[in-house]
């Protein structure tokens, strides 16, 4: 049935539908024709298909046409019935033929059976001998059989027994590392091999025990060998001393540094962690030469112990033992011994223990790998040098002399020897990598303790050079004299070099013995600042601090107490002081040689300047004020003899003989001062003037303490007289130029107070002195009215006293009376008006 898809309208009509040309099927018939097709698939593929049909079923029953495809199924199978039926009818009679060909050979096999079982009765007739063999034969199989099982057993137990026997063997030789390795291939290789054998249980249940006794064992050969590092510590650390010196060329005992060759230590064999030592030659000293400081001793029971612990999975734990044992030998090799102080030995002792320890540690450092750590080693590093900074400082504050100069001298090449360690020490350290600036540092303050030392010994020195010296100029009787004169002593005159032997040099021996003497604590100084790796200007300041210390304290106080001493004659007095000034002049020849023997430039701004000149400027005037106390309590002695008759009518007409000996003394004394050569020369002169100065000074004072003394109540007119004698003596003295260039009246102006004391009583001038009281003009302007009053009540007792012994008077002396009570009342009138 065919229709017209769309309406086809004529040109003229509206209608949009056009109409279709092609006849369209019906949509039903073509949906049965799809089912028919799809039920006859999955016919064909039951039909074809040689495996499971699950699927086709599921396409089947999953359709909606089921009753559909079991009428087709039906209609197949029919189908196929009609096919076989057939077929069947084809080949009927070949299958009848063939029923009968059956029947046929049923009775041939019949037939045939009859005569096997025939046979078989004759074959088991003939086989009994042989299946008896055969009986046999199965088992002799058996047998083989378990014999094979039983050599493969053993096979696989006797290497099992071996290593078992093995490892015993190398426990008994206490091979504890390889013992290890064997332990392993015993557990993890042999054992499971027989792991049904009754002993692989007990062997597997010793196992852990073993270990345990392996790992007891090799603590035991580390804690002998920590023992024996510590006992042989000391050795360790010389060799290494001993090395650095002769590479740094340090060592003075050395005569020749012997360049030999050093082979580097081998290393230790990984597996069992031994170090192979170089075979000994006959000559002990010269292999040790040749040793490098680690190869004294046989690190293999660290290695082993290491590598077993390792293994064993311990390896922190062993780590953590031997830091804490080894830090316990660092405190032991860091505590000095007792009286170290005392000896060079107990010092070396000390430093090459502490040496041993460490290069022991750098060794374990580069021949294992975790065990002992950079960081662990620079902590041990820090601790020890700040217990062996404290010791040292200690140490060096116990060396002090006993105060005398062998003992000083002592404990100076004792710390310069001390010295000499400590930068060796430092030295070879520092070959291992440690810092030692901190030690360095420490030098420097031992440096000043150095110096106290020296300055200690330097005291003796001083004293014994003033208690040989005679504080006389230095005569020189040939040209060889005054060489060795000059030579010890920057000293040069033109006019004494030109004149004849012997020639006379102002100073004493002590000033060229000072001087060689300071010259020679320089040089000691010098020794202790020598490899400290210092500046030419550091090492200049530290020799002129220390000189300066010299100077001013050891030097200076051993002048101060030589010219305190009372045993010093006026001329010693006067010798010292000229030499003090010459020691002045030599401080500049000082700063030169300082600076020769530093290498520092003299004008730097950074180099201090010594302060000699001011301490032999200050002893020198300490000399000066001693002559002068010296010369005044001479003249005491001569004015402690002095005693007056007060009450003498009439003067001796002569002075007084203490004064004529107190005058003759003064006379041969400047006397002694003038004829001392060179003392006018620059301030030399003032010396003597000064020293004459005060001198007549003090006669003066004490003179004029003898009219004011309180205890004299009466002073005759005689004894006035008497006392003018004195002082007239004295004024000659001064008038006399005593001592040259003296001559300007400067010696009498001393005599001045006394001079118009006495005139005024003597010529009775008082009333000059009422008249002029109070004026600068006044000619007796030196006289206080107190003295004036003083003086005249004396004389006034004097006057009563011989009224009571002369009843009658004389006109004369009553007049005196009547004037000196009329003087007081007017000196009191003074007073009034003064008041």
């Amino acid at each position: 049935m065919m229709a017209e898809a769309t309406p086809n309208p004529s040109e003229n009509d509206d209608n949009p539908w056009k109409k279709l040309s092609v006849p369209v099927q019906d949509a039903d018939t073509l949906r049965q024709e799809a089912v028919e097709a799809h039920h006859d698939h999955l016919i064909t593929e039951i039909e074809t298909s040689e495996g499971p049909l699950a699927t086709t079923l599921r396409a089947v029953y999953d359709g909606q046409d089921i009753e559909y495809f079991m009428e087709k199924l039906g209609g197949r199978i029919k189908s196929h019935d009609h096919e076989i039926e057939r077929m069947c009818n084809y080949h009927y009679q070949g299958f009848i033929d063939s029923i009968r060909e059956l029947q046929q050979v049923s009775g041939d096999a019949t037939k045939l059976k009859v005569e096997i079982e025939g046979l078989n009765r004759e074959i088991q007739t003939s086989c009994e001998p042989l299946l008896s063999k055969g009986d046999q034969l199965v088992k002799c199989q058996k047998v083989q059989k378990n014999v094979t099982q039983a050599i493969e057993s053993l096979s696989l137990c006797l290497p099992v027994l071996e290593m078992y026997g093995k490892l015993q063997e190398q426990m008994k030789s206490k091979r504890y590392y390889p013992a290890l390795k064997t332990l392993e291939q015993l557990e993890h290789t042999y054992l499971p091999r027989v792991i049904n054998h009754w002993f692989s249980q007990t062997m597997a249940e010793a196992i852990p025990r073993l270990r345990e006794r392996i790992k007891e064992a090799s603590m035991t050969e580390l804690k002998d060998f920590l023992e024996s590092i510590r006992k042989h510590s000391a050795k360790i650390g010389e060799v290494a001393m001993r090395h650095a010196a002769e590479q740094n060329n340090m060592d003075p005992k050395i005569a020749e540094k012997r360049m030999k060759k050093r082979r580097a230590p081998p290393p230790p064999n990984p597996f069992t962690g031994e170090v192979e030592l170089p075979t000994p030659t006959s000559d002990g000293d010269e292999n040790e030469e040749e040793l490098s400081a680690q190869d004294l001793i046989d690190f293999s029971p660290v290695y082993r112990c290491l590598h077993i612990y390792t293994v064993l999975g311990d390896k922190e734990k062993f780590e953590s033992y031997y830091r804490a044992q080894r830090w316990k030998q660092a405190r032991l090799s860091l505590q000095p011994p007792p009286n170290m102080h005392e000896s060079l030995d107990l010092f070396k002792r000390y430093f090459h223990d502490i040496i041993g320890f460490f290069v022991v540690e750098d060794h374990i450092l580069h021949t294992t790998q975790g065990l002992v750590t950079r960081s662990h080693m620079d902590e041990l590093w820090e601790k020890a040098v700040e217990k062996l900074s404290a010791t040292l400082r200690s140490t060096s504050a116990r060396l002090v002399s006993n105060g005398t100069a062998e003992q000083s001298c002592k404990m100076a090449n004792l710390m310069l020897e001390v010295k000499k360690l400590i930068v060796l020490f430092c030295h070879t350290l520092k070959g291992y990598g440690f810092s030692v600036g901190r030690l360095l540092e420490l030098l420097l303050e031992m440096r000043d303790r150095y110096s106290v030392i020296l300055s200690e010994q330097w005291v003796q020195v001083f004293n014994d050079i003033f208690a040989e010296d005679n504080y006389t100029p230095i005569m020189c009787e040939t040209p060889e004299d005054y060489l060795i004169v000059t030579s010890q002593f920057p000293y040069k005159d033109k006019e004494l070099e030109r004149s004849e032997y012997p020639r006379q040099i102002p100073f004493s021996q002590f000033v060229p013995s000072v001087y060689v003497q300071v010259k020679e604590y320089i040089n000691a100084c010098l020794k202790f600042s020598a490899d400290l790796h210092l500046s030419h200007t550091e090492i200049d300041d530290m020799i002129r601090k220390s000189a300066n210390q010299l100077l001013m304290k050891t030097l200076g106080g051993c002048l101060s107490n030589l010219i305190k001493k009372p045993k010093l004659s006026l001329l010693q007095l006067i010798q010292i002081s000229i030499n003090m000034n010459y020691l002045e002049k030599s401080c500049e020849y000082l700063e030169e040689y300082i600076s020769s023997i530093t290498g520092a430039q003299k004008d730097s701004v950074h180099i201090a300047r010594l302060h000699g000149s001011s301490m032999f400027k200050d002893a020198r005037s300490d000399a000066e004020q001693h002559i002068y106390e010296q010369l005044n309590l001479k003249i005491d002695e001569f004015l402690d003899l002095a005693s007056y008759d007060w009450n003498i009518m009439e003067s001796k007409g002569q002075a007084s003989s203490y004064l004529m000996d107190l005058i003759a003394f003064l006379q041969s004394t400047f006397m002694s001062f003038t004829n001392l050569p060179y003392i006018y020369e620059d301030d030399g002169g003032k010396v003597a003037k000064t020293a004459c100065m005060s001198a007549c000074q003090h006669i003066a004072v004490r003179l004029k303490a003898l009219l004011e003394d309180n205890e004299i109540r009466q002073i005759s007119m005689g004894a006035l007289q008497q006392f003018n004698l004195d002082v007239m003596q004295c004024e000659q003295f001064a008038a006399s130029e005593p001592v040259p260039d003296s001559n300007d009246g400067t010696l009498q102006m001393a005599f001045s107070d006394l001079r118009q004391i006495l005139d005024l009583f003597i010529n009775w001038d008082w009333s000059v002195y009422l008249a002029d009281y109070g004026k600068q003009q006044s000619r007796y302007l030196r006289v206080p009215r107190t003295t004036a009053v003083n003086m005249l009540e004396k004389l006034n007792n004097a006057d009563k006293k011989k009224n009571n012994l002369f009843t009658s008077l004389k006109k004369n002396e009553r007049d005196k009376k009547k004037l000196i009570e009329t003087v007081l009342k007017q000196l009191k009138v003074l007073e009034n008006g003064a008041s």
